[in-house]
């Protein structure tokens, strides 16, 4: 996009008299993405007019230690990507497969911030970057303290499955999602032709991202990246994003000043990251600009065309809820198991309206978050891409399952029984004990991931529980009891 459009762009995104409802001060995803609210109406997404006259052109912040642009840079020739155009910046920058390990969050840097900084700088000169983009992203920044305090915190995981779905996957997303389908039925159309992906899983990302544009976050990008990119945490996976990110402001789609998102520097109303920018976003209406912060048609095809790199399978199913016996083996109920779906007919798995499944051979998992008395999913191939979009399984439950109502699924089953839920120091201890008896749980967060819901159910199975991988209190206390 050219700079005076984008940048006309987002002022007019900005000031449209959105409020944004944050449903925490810091309630990011698993990678860092900030939710926006949980109640809003459809967020306008028409494209405005140009401006009368161009804005002012951005300043870079002087430092001594660092050279200075040149006065007058030619301007750079941009290659707009576009629809089956091969797009070398795919290969570049893997955006499938999940993110290095983050480090413990106690960890320390080796390093202080201008030092990396420098040498970080000579990086993005030896791979081409211009000397004036290095100077206009990256004099003049400083360390955001409080961007480190969000990414140590990210504690909005920490809480249930049903807790988490009823604050997110509420009915006003469902409305909305379904009125963004209609009003956009042409690109979503398109996009299920040439994609193969549904307008109502697409819809369910944006809705959950940033409500269709109301919550893509307030911040300048360039700090967050060059803060996380320092930090020990998770500086391996944000150097290439701070690289990509210079590569977005080399090729002329956005300025320093322009790109404003999350804390975390996702960019636009499905919050890509700047490797997923680079690689994937495309210009889907065809008028020489890709713009994710305002263009639905954009928004559209870009979110399909990631989801297809992703792996996504044209017309197969995603999620499904399904009602479950009382007696079934509870320990083939996991995500790394996949059984024909005529296997859980055959064990009594039914649709939610009680009518069979099909008996064929298509693979699913079955999956119970909160345990055998919650509520159960038949999770298939094209799951995969959600816990691609998001490590964490709960966003990923969510968001499946949002999309399965925005098609007409009904509400969630009822938990058969209350179900005891453990708090976060509670957690923690299982963990504790779990490591204790050799098992890879990960950093002692209280957050129950993959890892330590493979070790609660092995614990089940030694100990003669319903291996159903779900942690209770009764299963804390045998372990502190054998301690």
């Amino acid at each position: 996009m050219r700079r005076d459009r984008f940048f006309a762009t987002i002022v007019a995104t900005m000031t449209a008299g959105i409020t944004t409802l944050a449903l925490s001060s810091t309630a990011p995803f698993a990678q860092g993405i900030e939710f926006g609210p949980i109640e809003t109406k459809p967020a306008p997404v028409a494209k405005p007019k140009p401006p009368a006259a161009k804005p002012p052109a951005p300043m870079a912040v002087p430092s001594a230690a660092q050279p200075q642009p040149a006065a007058a840079a030619a301007p750079i020739a941009r290659q707009v990507p576009t629809p089956n155009a091969a797009n070398p910046l795919a290969a570049k920058y893997a955006t499938s497969g999940l993110p290095p390990k983050p480090n413990p969050a106690n960890c320390k840097n080796e390093v202080g911030f201008n030092t990396w900084l420098a040498s970080f700088r000579k990086q993005a000169a030896a791979e081409g970057v211009s000397a004036r983009t290095i100077a206009l992203a990256l004099d003049g920044r400083t360390l955001d303290s409080g961007v480190i305090a969000r990414d140590r915190k990210q504690g909005f995981f920490a809480q249930s499955f049903t807790d988490f779905a009823a604050k997110l996957a509420t009915n006003n997303r469902v409305t909305n999602g379904r009125a963004q389908i209609k009003k956009n039925a042409a690109a979503f159309s398109r996009a299920g032709q040439e994609y193969g992906v549904p307008a109502s899983v697409i819809t369910g990302f944006w809705a959950l991202e940033s409500d269709f544009g109301a919550g893509m976050g307030k911040l300048p990008i360039m700090n967050s990246l060059t803060t996380l990119a320092y930090d020990c945490r998770r500086g391996e996976m944000f150097r290439k994003e701070l690289m990509a990110a210079l590569e977005i402001i080399d090729r002329g789609d956005m300025t320093p000043e322009t790109m404003i998102g999350s804390w975390a520097g996702e960019i636009g109303q499905t919050q890509f990251l700047p490797t997923r920018y680079l690689a994937h976003a495309i210009d889907y209406d065809g008028d020489g600009d890709i713009n994710l912060f305002a263009n639905p048609t954009d928004i559209i095809g870009a979110t399909a065309n990631y989801m297809t790199h992703l792996g996504w399978r044209r017309d197969e199913p995603w999620l499904e809820e399904v009602i479950v016996t009382n007696d079934l083996p509870w320990d083939k109920a996991d995500l790394a198991i996949k059984l024909p779906r005529s296997q859980w007919a055959t064990w009594g798995v039914t649709k939610v309206d009680g009518s069979p499944l099909p008996a064929d051979a298509m693979p699913a998992s079955l999956m119970l978050p909160m345990g055998r008395y919650g509520p159960a999913f038949l999770a298939y191939e094209n799951f995969n891409v959600y816990l691609q979009w998001n490590q964490s399984l709960t966003y990923a439950i969510t968001a499946a399952w949002l999309s399965t109502r925005i098609d007409g699924a009904p509400p969630m089953q009822k938990p058969k029984r209350q179900i005891a839920v453990l708090g976060q120091d509670d957690a923690k201890e299982l963990q504790r004990q779990l490591k204790k008896r050799g098992f890879d749980v990960g950093e002692i967060d209280g957050k129950i991931g993959a890892n330590t819901r493979a070790a609660v159910k092995a614990m089940q199975v030694k100990l003669g529980f319903p291996a159903d991988s779900y942690p209770t209190p009764e299963l804390l206390a045998a372990l502190q009891s054998e301690s």
